[in-house]
């Protein structure tokens, strides 16, 4: 499994021309590892200037051009790039194999276990629970991939155990790929600016297990319709988790595993939202297949707080609780959101990914008004015409400001905008904190 390239370009393992396109830090992490290997490596970056240039040579590479394609044996295109990128095009003219970075990282793993977990909401909170499972019960284990430190650094790692967090974008380019266990925690509308149908999305997500074994474990969501469908076509045992039904699944507010196995009482986690709940199943589902104790996972849950910006408790004042849910990007992930609460102030919108708003109106019986914001703003306020009111705001100091005045006690106001940040903000995170920032204003000037 050491080998990369192969095809008309040349032989398994051969060592030529490799180029990367997008030089963030899984491009430099990519380029790291191919230069360490040997391989002449250019770099296709549409965004260029000196700094660019002066990186790559650093890196042991240099800049090149859509063109140089042609000429290689290897195309490993950064998370996002888009599919209609024209590397994509001269790659498929000139039959040169593309693989993601996770394909590349499998191909030089060094045989630890690895876990992979996809999906379309909860993947970080997962992978994060799991990693710390591992840890709980004497094991060494490295959270990476899509989650931050890029996979192809991580499986060099002397750990027992990498957990890897995989977008549908690095599953996409996979030929090989096989995690010892597979998770599939859910999917929904999303990315649809990039992949060009949601059966494209599906495809992607679905090759999580595509080359797995028989010895090899899956474990999917028992209430997600098309996991499950596509859960039969895994080549190993599956096992599944949910809130009603499935091996792993909630009975009675209480948490349970296969065989009538207590894991704890729904009371006993930090937070007990319908997702955290399911997030806890799949992670406790997961952890079971890489031999940690129900006892271990359980000491996990107990001390775990959340993640920031996913429905995280900012403030409770004047009997209105505040709670930053920026992470949330698409409208299935703000529908999660909504069902943990009977009376909502929601803020949503931002850049549209080409999702429907108009699913929002599942939950709309929870509203008590919506405050609409960023490009998406006309989006989300058509999404609830006459069904709710509707608060248009110029700012998030503007959308807290409403979202105070149309909330009454008991009502909980949530930052969950369905929509990428980047109309306003350079990421969810500093949106989080601009919503975080604004709510403590109001307070201290109320």
């Amino acid at each position: 499994m050491g080998s990369i390239g192969k095809g008309a370009k040349g032989a398994m393992g051969a060592k030529g021309k490799a180029v990367v396109v997008g030089l963030g830090a899984t491009g430099q992490a990519v380029t790291r590892h191919l230069v360490a290997e040997g391989w002449n490596v250019l770099i296709v970056e549409d965004r260029t200037d000196g700094r660019t240039a002066d990186l790559a040579h650093r890196l042991g590479a240099a800049l090149g051009t859509v063109a140089d394609v042609a000429s290689a044996e290897l195309v490993v295109p950064s998370p996002g790039v888009s599919p209609r990128h024209p590397v994509h095009d001269v790659a498929a003219e000139s039959r040169v194999p593309v693989v993601s970075e996770v394909e590349l990282a499998w191909r030089a793993y060094p045989r630890k276990q690895l876990v992979a977990i996809t999906g379309t909401n909860g993947k970080t909170t997962v992978t994060t629970l799991l990693a710390a499972m591992l840890v709980e019960s004497g094991r060494t284990a490295v959270a990476a991939g899509n989650i931050g430190q890029p996979l192809i650094d991580a499986v060099h790692r002397e750990v027992d155990v990498v957990v890897a967090e995989v977008s549908s974008f690095q599953l996409q380019y996979t030929e090989s790929f096989r995690p010892a266990v597979a998770v599939w925690l859910n999917i929904a509308e999303d990315h649809l600016d990039w992949h060009p149908t949601m059966e494209h999305y599906a495809a992607a997500k679905q090759r999580i297990w595509a080359g797995q074994g028989s010895d090899d474990v899956a474990v999917v969501n028992a209430e997600d319709e098309l996991v499950c469908a596509a859960a039969a076509s895994a080549p190993g045992r599956v096992v599944t988790f949910g809130l009603g039904e499935g091996d792993y699944h909630l009975d009675d507010d209480v948490l349970w595993a296969p065989q009538g196995r207590q894991i704890m009482a729904r009371g006993d986690l930090r937070r007990g939202l319908p997702h955290d709940v399911a997030n806890a199943l799949a992670a406790t589902a997961a952890a079971e297949a890489v031999g940690v104790s129900l006892d271990a996972s359980r000491a996990a849950l107990a001390t775990f707080d959340g993640l920031p910006h996913r429905l995280q408790l900012v403030l409770d004042a004047g009997g209105v609780r505040y709670y930053d849910d920026s992470k949330a990007t698409t409208p299935a992930s703000v529908l999660a959101a909504l069902r943990g609460f009977d009376s909502v102030v929601l803020i949503a919108g931002g850049r549209n990914k080409g999702l429907d708003l108009g699913a929002l109106r599942q939950e709309v019986h929870r509203l008590r008004a919506v405050v609409a914001i960023g490009e998406a703003s006309s989006a989300v306020a058509s999404a609830f015409e006459d069904a709710v009111p509707v608060i248009r705001a110029g700012s998030m100091e503007a959308a807290v400001d409403a979202a105070r005045a149309a909330a009454r006690a008991g009502d909980v106001v949530v930052l969950s905008p369905g929509c990428a940040s980047f109309d306003w903000y350079r990421s969810y995170a500093e949106r989080g904190e601009d919503f975080v920032a604004a709510v403590r204003r109001q307070e201290a000037i109320s």
